[in-house]
């Protein structure tokens, strides 16, 4: 009887259909009920976690969230904004590993180890919500609610770290973008926004890290796209004008047979010259 209590409480406790949280703590919103909502927690593991100590912390554009080899000391999850996850190689040359913005969780990578193995730099200003890593192993059995939101949200980032795979089996600049383009579109949809028009938070030059070629590639592949009437772009706004199109022409592991290498092109102009 007490369960079925607690659902009713945890109902009537529950923010409205709109996601943002009426519950209140001390004149302010409870992070840890606030986290829990943006993770899709069930009403009674609301009510079981309302204590768990979550912190928020804002990011502003352009700075670390964390480190490259710094040591983990908190797992952390995107309220706001977006970030690029970053490797550093010898020679200063920043590889984008990937992108992760609204629930999605960062630092999970560094459980192995304590310590990160790639850096996470805000694109905008963000802001993201702090678990330290001895609460989370302290919670234990306790836990068992938040421990499956946790992996759950660490399963997504696996699975968005084996878009870049998806990328870079790809030959052509332009089909690796187009890709790119699609893999956005998905996520965009998956949050109830549209998959048609978005804005790019990351440069042109974090997009060419991410599909490993120069950022000049970059335009002249967006340049491709839209010749052909895929897409309209004006300057980070892009537009996906015929979705199968830009469909078909990322299932194309080379560029399509009407639209000649650029590359190639100027290569014969050369030898003719």
């Amino acid at each position: 009887m007490s369960n079925v209590i607690r659902l009713v409480e945890a109902r009537m406790a529950m923010p409205p259909a709109s996601g943002r949280c009426n519950v209140r703590m001390g004149g302010e919103c409870n992070s840890a009920q606030e986290l829990l909502l943006m993770l899709g927690a069930e009403p009674l593991s609301m009510l079981e976690l309302a204590s768990l100590p979550v912190l928020t912390r804002r990011v502003r554009a352009g700075d670390a969230l964390f480190h490259e080899g710094s040591a983990a000391e908190a797992l952390h999850f995107v309220r706001a904004g977006s970030f690029k996850i970053v490797r550093t190689a010898e020679d200063g040359y920043e590889q984008v590993l990937g992108f992760a913005d609204r629930a999605e969780v960062l630092g999970f990578d560094a459980l192995c180890t304590a310590t990160h193995p790639s850096a996470a730099i805000a694109l905008e200003d963000a802001s993201v919500f702090g678990l330290h890593l001895r609460d989370f192993f302290e919670l234990g059995e306790h836990g068992a609610s938040l421990h499956r939101l946790v992996y759950r949200a660490a399963s997504s980032a696996l699975a968005s770290r084996g878009d870049l795979a998806d990328v870079m089996a790809a030959v052509a600049a332009e089909v690796r973008l187009a890709r790119f383009l699609m893999q956005l579109s998905r996520r965009m949809a998956e949050r109830g926004q549209s998959p048609r028009r978005f804005h790019l938070r990351m440069t042109r030059r974090d997009i060419a890290s991410y599909l490993g070629v120069a950022h000049e590639t970059v335009s002249r592949s967006f340049g491709v796209l839209a010749r052909l009437g895929v897409v309209r772009v004006d300057n980070r706004e892009v537009e996906v004008m015929d979705m199968a199109a830009l469909h078909a022409f990322a299932m194309n592991t080379r560029r399509p047979f009407d639209e000649p290498d650029p590359s190639s092109v100027s290569a014969r102009r050369s030898m003719r010259a």
